[in-house]
Order: C-alpha cells, then structure tokens, then sequence
C-alpha cells in the first residue's frame, strides 16, 4: 500500500530533525521508520537535499542494525527479484564501487564454479562511490557477456549454462536512479553497505551469499542483515579491498553460518591451500593509459584498460594459466565449494578447483 506523498515528507521532517542534531543529541529512527524514509526516496517523494541529510546524517550517527534492516527492506521491497528454476544459487557480491587498487578476479569464479555444478549469479553496476573502481560489470563485459539482461533473463542464463550476471540498473531500477544524489554526496552511506544484499536471484531451496569485508565489525552485522534478506547460508571473508578474495600472501579470517544460524569464525593461511604468491592479489599492469579522472579516489588508470588486462588475467587463468588470478579463484573457489558442501576440506575443494582449471572447460562457460 502507498503512503499518500505528504505523509511520507512529514516522515521525513520528523527523521531529519532527530538523527541530525549533533553527536550527542541525535536520535536513532525505527526499522519502519528507516524503511518508509528510503521507500520515499526511492518513490522520488523526498527532496534530493533531504534524502543526502537523511543518509549522511544516519552515517554520523553510526546506523543501528533495525535502521540498517529498514533501509534493506525498502531496497528489497522496490526490486524485481527472480526464483530461478534451480534448487540452489550462490551469491556473490563484491563491493558495488569496485577495485582500484588490484586486479578483480572474482568476475571469473562463476564460470569457475558452474563447471563445477554450482549454479552462480553476480550483480552489481557500472560506477558509483566512493572508489568508482572497476566492477564485475566492467569486467564482463571486456569479455563480451552480455551485462543488460533483465533480472528474469538472467535467471533463464543461470538455469541453461550455470551462472550469470545482472545489473543494478535492471533489478532495482529505482535506487540505481539514485546514484547521481549519491555521487554528490561524496561520502559513504549505509547504501553501500546493504545494497550488495538486495538477492535478486534466489534457488527455489537456498542461497548462498558471499560477500567480502575489511573492518571487523561488518562480519556480524553481514551475518544479521543476511539473515533479515533471507539467505539461508552466508560466507563473509575478510577480502583485498573488501572484496571476496583473501590476501594471497598472508593470513587470514572468514565467517560463515547455515541455516540460519550463528555465524562462526574460522582462519585462513593460503599455503594450507598450497598457494605460495609474493602479491596478494593480481596487479594492475604499469604500462596502461592514466586516468582522466581528478578525484584522487579515483582509479589512476583507465577503468576500461584495467578491466581489459583482468578480463585477459581471468580467460588466461579459466585456460588453465598459472599466476595470481589462478591462484585467486583456487583460493575463493575452495571457500565456497566446502560452504556449499561439495567438499569436506578446503584442501579437497583446492584439488577440484585446479582440475577444472587445468582442463581449460570453464572458459567454454564464459559466453
């Protein structure tokens, strides 16, 4: 049912005044409030100027987890969201503002893990901050896949070939409107943190969701927020920038629940998994054309020269090409093979990843 337009500014008048008052008298919204504040951003009901207060002053404030549910709940609420005709779908769910620092190859684990019999969907956008980095869009599309399709062509692709990707602007067309408000916002906002959430293709029985964090404290808020969106399982791992892969020359952490259940936290060392690299992760190349770009967040190189030379890195290692892309999707690629119970150990889940690496098959699934 929609809330009548005056009702939802008046809201707003009311939120605005308590969460924006300072560090020591602001207020803390409800879950409903948080909800109806976002739905009427998205509904384009709000003044752009009060939806950027709204966002950054709850950033100032430090977002409580019911204000960190509500706005998830507007944002599943206005997304065209997909069952696929798959018992169960992994979810991965890199940082929407991309990498600027590395080379990504976790666009290539769905390939990877569909010849593996684990169906895959990705998701995410063309740029959007605070790193405007290069994305599984990008990426993807430097191989020719095709990044357009509507949330229920995708999940066709998933059912016939494994895996697949969809974009923010065609499953919730709405916040990815929004995107120009948040570009002059400048600043992070709780959107970044929950947008990756938005679970627009489930399994008719489970879904997984994988995502990465840096800060110690995401792990249990993830966990929670997970839960709230319905996922069934979840693997949280700490992740070079953030995103899904873990340094590949140091050690690390991970967390993981079922079922609903309370996550638990585990170590990680990559030589367990045999992985001896200097790097810890893929590097950009030196030799690829500036940047035009002033920010100084932004990329230094070309965004679609980056996604070039790791859309080459990730065919190169699917072809079975030994370096640290290949040694990258072994390591992601084990992590979520034991989460989906397709191995018992992480260095069993290794010996699988790198069979069907060295036979070349999961490049066939890139198109």
């Amino acid at each position: 049912m929609n809330q009548p337009k005056n009702e939802l500014q008046q809201m707003m008048h009311s939120i605005i005044q308590r969460v924006a008052t300072g560090p020591e008298l602001s207020k803390s919204i409800t879950q409903d409030e948080a909800r109806l504040g976002l739905k009427g951003i998205l509904e384009g009901q709000i003044n752009p100027v009060q939806a950027g207060i709204f966002l950054i002053a709850l950033r100032m404030k430090r977002e409580t987890m019911d204000e960190n549910k509500g706005i998830l709940q507007a944002i599943l609420d206005s997304a065209v969201r997909v069952i696929a005709d798959v018992d169960e779908v992994v979810d991965i769910a890199d940082p929407y503002d991309g990498y600027n620092r590395t080379l990504p190859a976790s666009p290539f684990l769905a390939p990877l893990l569909a010849e593996l019999g684990v169906a895959v969907v990705s998701h995410g956008l063309d740029a959007v901050g605070p790193k405007y980095g290069v994305t599984h869009r990008h990426v993807l599309e430097a191989v020719g896949v095709d990044v357009n399709l509507s949330t229920a062509d995708a999940a066709k692709r998933l059912t016939d070939i494994g895996w697949c990707y969809v974009d923010q602007a065609q499953y919730n067309k709405p916040l990815h409107d929004f995107i120009p408000t948040r570009t002059l916002m400048v600043k992070r906002s709780v959107l970044t943190t929950v947008e990756v959430l938005c679970k627009p293709i489930s399994g008719r029985q489970k879904t997984y969701f994988v995502t990465g964090y840096v800060h110690k404290p995401y792990p249990p808020v993830y966990a929670e927020l997970a839960r709230h969106a319905g996922f069934e399982s979840a693997l949280l791992i700490r992740g070079v920038e953030g995103g899904v892969i873990p340094s590949l020359r140091q050690a690390g952490k991970y967390f993981s629940y079922d079922d609903g259940g309370e996550e638990q936290g585990f170590d990680l060392n990559p030589a367990d998994l045999g992985i001896q690299q200097p790097l810890r992760a893929p590097a950009i190349p030196d030799n690829l054309p500036a940047s035009k770009a002033v920010d100084e967040i932004n990329l230094p190189f070309d965004v679609k020269a980056v996604a070039k030379a790791a859309a080459d890195a990730g065919m190169a290692a699917l072809n079975g090409e030994k370096g640290a892309t290949y040694d990258s999707l072994v390591y992601c690629g084990s992590l979520i093979l034991k989460q989906v119970g397709k191995a018992d150990s992480l260095a069993q889940a290794a010996d699988q990843i790198r069979a069907v690496l060295n036979s070349k098959k999961a490049a066939d699934r890139v198109q």
